[in-house]
């Protein structure tokens, strides 16, 4: 970084000061054409709200202020999730230092570090934001984000004089000769908690948009004589999300990450750029995804799992040895014991699949448990609906259901029972038992087939 101004004064660890968090979440986001709220669009399966919230909690804030439009509970509650997170509505939108004093009273209540951060720029890791903080432990009134790049239209720059930075100005109220400058504002801020509320309160709507902006705060320090800071980050990690497209990219370099970290840990992604993951899934070791997967959220996968081709999980538990698929899908609530066995086409929901059990063909096992060993075979469904509620199947360790046989709900079928193919079970069947329940086969002696007349 080539404009950075050293602060003085004595360094205290970060570890030893409070850090509020003051995230801006008030954004319609017109551009995104949608009814949901632009920071509650996901990525990798999370409000991208949620990633900054986790990500300023990571480095450290223990008290988050999130400012949001007025009434939008939807909003509110993905807020509510965070311990020490509390909202504030911004009822004018009169720009981005407006916005930070709508959450005053979380201001006045006093922080040693206040991080000024953005709902809808979802990349930045918690190690930026503690690196965008720690100038203020040095003595530092200021700190502000920053990148080079090559093409710096439509942000605001970064000025410089002297190695010591005087201000930040907007593109539209730039001059020609500051247009020039490829050192740009990527929005965030660090603001000593000292100085926050009286440089805040001082910003005034002097310029082009008749706004109040949050980047008027280095031009009041410095001309305070107060210490700024700039503090370098990666363009492509301090890139906001205003449209779907930008949001692709956003998805796409979550993606690479959580990629990356699946196979530093010990799983073998066979191609790497199709398998799609959560925020939260969880891999063991020795773990083979084939190409195609998509991991919804709440999926943890043990230890030697294979997860063949076009399978989708979602809310899903694999123990140690558990294969699954092609084309399988794990719903939520479904929980694989050890060497488990789910096949092709075959869907389960809520159903608990014993160590040993398979189910390996065009089968639907809902609301059920499938006991130690036992085999459905092909077409097995559990037929669990009756169009009101939902009624539970229970079979037995070692049985076996031969194929295309359907298990009316609520059913039992006992420890190594047999059900014979084709049938439809609607009464229990007693352990060690055969069931059928198909109508007898009847052969017509001198059928012929029609013909046209």
């Amino acid at each position: 970084m080539t404009a950075t101004q050293k602060p003085t004064g004595t360094s205290e660890p970060a570890g030893t000061r409070s850090l509020l968090a003051v995230v801006l979440a008030a954004g319609k986001g017109t551009r995104m054409r949608s009814a949901l709220p632009k920071v509650l669009h996901p990525i990798a399966g999370r409000p991208m709200l949620a990633h900054v919230l986790a990500s300023v909690a990571e480095a450290g804030a223990v008290r988050l202020a999130v400012v949001v439009e007025p009434g939008r509970d939807d909003v509110a509650r993905v807020v509510a999730a965070f311990p020490g997170a509390e909202t504030f509505s911004q009822e004018e939108r009169l720009g981005t230092a407006h916005a930070v004093l709508a959450a005053r009273r979380a201001l006045t209540e006093g922080a040693d570090d206040v991080v000024v951060a953005f709902g809808d720029t979802p990349l930045i890791a918690p190690e930026t934001y503690a690196r965008l903080r720690a100038p203020l432990a040095d003595g530092a009134a200021v700190a502000v984000l920053a990148f080079e790049s090559p093409n710096p239209t439509g942000y605001g720059r970064v000025l410089v004089e002297d190695g010591r930075v005087t201000a930040i100005r907007e593109e539209k109220d730039a001059s020609e000769a500051e247009r020039r400058v490829t050192l740009c504002n990527a929005g965030l801020m660090a603001l000593s908690g000292a100085h926050a509320l009286g440089i805040l309160e001082r910003i005034g709507n002097a310029n082009a948009a008749g706004e109040y902006y949050l980047p008027d705060a280095v031009a009041l320090a410095v001309a305070d004589g107060l210490p700024v800071a700039v503090v370098p980050v990666a363009e492509a990690e301090a890139q906001g999300v205003n449209d779907r497209v930008q949001l692709s990219v956003a998805e796409a370099a979550v993606q690479a990450t959580l990629r990356r970290r699946a196979m530093l840990a010990g799983a073998t992604l066979i191609a790497p750029e199709t398998v799609f993951f959560s925020h939260d899934t969880v891999l063991g070791r020795d773990v083979v995804v084939e190409p195609h997967v998509v991991f919804g959220p709440g999926v943890v996968v043990g230890d030697r799992c294979t997860i063949h081709a076009f399978s989708h999980l979602e809310r899903a538990r694999l123990a140690a040895g558990v294969q699954i698929g092609p084309y399988a899908r794990l719903r939520p609530g479904a929980v694989l014991e050890e060497g488990a066995r789910i096949g092709n086409f075959v869907e389960v929901k809520n159903a608990a699949i014993k160590a040993g059990a398979k189910v390996n063909h065009l089968s639907y096992v809902g609301d059920a448990e499938v006991g130690e060993g036992a085999n459905l075979g092909a077409g097995t469904i559990t037929c669990n609906y009756d169009g009101v509620n939902k009624h539970r199947t229970v079979i037995g360790a070692g049985a076996f259901v031969g194929s295309n046989s359907a298990l009316v709900a609520p059913v039992t079928v006992g420890a190594g029972a047999f059900v014979g193919s084709g049938s439809v079970i609607t009464d229990d069947v007693p352990p060690g038992t055969l069931a059928i329940g198909r109508g007898r086969q009847v052969v017509k002696a001198g059928w012929a087939k029609p013909t046209k007349t």
